[in-house]
């Protein structure tokens, strides 16, 4: 059997003195896919989405990666005073590419960011900033605290009898945290599998695709050091 073809969108950096803005990704997704059987295909941001189509055309899955915030006007609401930056470029390719992917019931595994884009790509809405909006007794960016990203800093409850509980095998597993925003009302068809212990979502899945599934954390930085997380990559990509 041939290996598998996954396109991992890319973000848009910012230009840096005489360097252009760049498409770029952390190397961990690339690495996790790759360990998984998969072969990665990096997606740039495109003005076209004739050019998504095509994408979509020579692929078996889509991993939608982490990266900056997603442009409330998406989901119809003013920016927050807190909002960070967000990537016009992205977020014009990035959600279309995603109804695309669900149209052609395409295997999609979203992260961090991804899980965002998923459910505002899906009708859903997110908060913008959650220690403003939803304060919590959790550290969710734990950068702030100088923590590495491959050191898990708290723990996710994972709903019984759901995908991502047959997953990972377990009903909790511990995870790290980078991220200000996060789900808030959840989009028609997306099944709500993981809580954190603030209650802040932390993933989601739907039953209605041939394999659709979302995680706040981030697993491709665990994937190296623990076990249920490289669980998620080999599970998509034994989907394809």
């Amino acid at each position: 059997m041939s290996r598998k073809l996954i396109g991992i969108t890319c973000e848009t950096t910012l230009k840096s003195g005489l360097e252009s803005p760049r498409q770029a990704l952390p190397r961990p997704y690339v690495w996790a896919i790759e360990r998984a059987g998969g072969i990665p295909v990096l997606l740039p941001a495109t003005g076209s989405i004739e050019n998504a189509e095509r994408y979509l055309s020579i692929l078996d899955g889509l991993l939608l990666s982490g990266g900056v915030d997603v442009d409330p006007a998406l989901y119809g609401e003013e920016a927050h005073p807190e909002l960070g930056r967000v990537d016009p470029d992205r977020d014009s390719i990035e959600i279309p590419l995603t109804r695309l992917a669900l149209a052609q019931n395409m295997p999609i595994f979203a992260i961090c960011r991804g899980i965002q884009v998923l459910n505002v790509a899906m009708g859903g809405t997110l908060y913008q900033d959650l220690p403003s909006e939803n304060p919590s007794h959790l550290q969710h960016q734990q950068r702030h605290d100088g923590i590495a990203r491959d050191v898990a800093t708290h723990n996710v409850w994972i709903e019984e009898g759901t995908r991502l509980a047959e997953i990972v095998g377990e009903p909790c597993i511990a995870t790290n945290s980078f991220h200000h925003q996060a789900l808030k009302k959840v989009a028609e068809g997306l099944t709500v599998t993981a809580y954190a212990e603030d209650g802040i979502i932390e993933g989601v899945e739907s039953a209605a695709y041939r394999y659709v599934l979302g995680v706040q954390f981030h697993p491709e930085e665990t994937a190296f050091v623990d076990e249920k997380s490289m669980r998620l990559f080999q599970a998509f990509v034994d989907a394809l």
